[in-house]
């Protein structure tokens, strides 16, 4: 979905589970109290790599998986480009419902989901934020998500996705990316979720075997930024 305003941002953002343009500073109180998350300032050497990637051109198609942020969409067609925004994780919570990795296998419901996800021509875009979006999909429909995905970035296209370090623990943060600058995001935690399967280096290049690079950068927060040369 093309977000060309505000209006459009704000409302395709009111689908997820944080509303659009509202990851400030400071520390969120869950339901109940139970919980508290915080939000940092951080650098990010995959936002920067992706950046450089595409540096000195313009008219760009890019799409972004994580719920709609004004933030983004600004940051984005500022630099000339074109936004796409899907929020992925809230169509995926609506086609299998959370966390139900066995109705992620059904090949009927991923090709539903496929559609309703991403539903665009081949080579149509230039660049993909997927942020942390992979980590919740079972192998199945990971897989046909990945294939979906090398099919609709062009040739020499780029796609930046982050994956969890830790490959031994039962749930992770779960997180919303906002970018401040070429280089640094803030990245808020809103909750804690089960990962679907973890991933190492080795498990990553498999992954995106059949693109042309993979390049990874650890971060403190343990988070592994990959850029994905398609």
């Amino acid at each position: 979905m093309l977000l060309p305003g505000p209006l459009k941002n704000i409302m395709r953002g009111s689908r997820g589970g944080q509303p659009a343009g509202t990851a400030g500073g400071g520390v969120s109180q869950q339901p109940g109290g139970a919980q508290k998350f915080t939000t940092i300032t951080r650098p990010s050497r995959g936002i920067e790599e992706f950046f450089n990637c595409i540096r000195d051109q313009s008219g760009l198609n890019i799409l972004d998986l994580g719920s709609a942020s004004q933030q983004n969409v600004s940051f984005i067609t500022n630099l000339g480009h074109r936004l796409y925004a899907e929020d992925f994780l809230q169509l995926l919570n609506e086609s299998f419902g959370s966390n139900d990795l066995a109705a992620q296998a059904n090949s009927g419901s991923i090709d539903y989901f496929l559609h309703q996800a991403l539903d665009y021509p081949e080579g149509h875009f230039d660049g993909v934020l997927v942020w942390d979006a992979l980590e919740y999909l079972a192998p199945a429909l990971l897989a046909a998500v990945v294939e979906r995905l090398l099919k609709i970035v062009r040739p020499k296209g780029y796609m930046l996705a982050f994956f969890h370090s830790d490959d031994k623990v039962e749930s992770v943060p779960f997180y919303t990316f906002r970018i401040l600058d070429m280089n640094s995001l803030q990245v808020a935690q809103t909750s804690t979720r089960k990962p679907a399967q973890l991933f190492n280096n080795r498990s990553l290049e498999k992954l995106f075997g059949r693109a042309e690079s993979v390049k990874f950068f650890l971060t403190r927060d343990r988070l592994r930024e990959v850029i994905v040369k398609v």
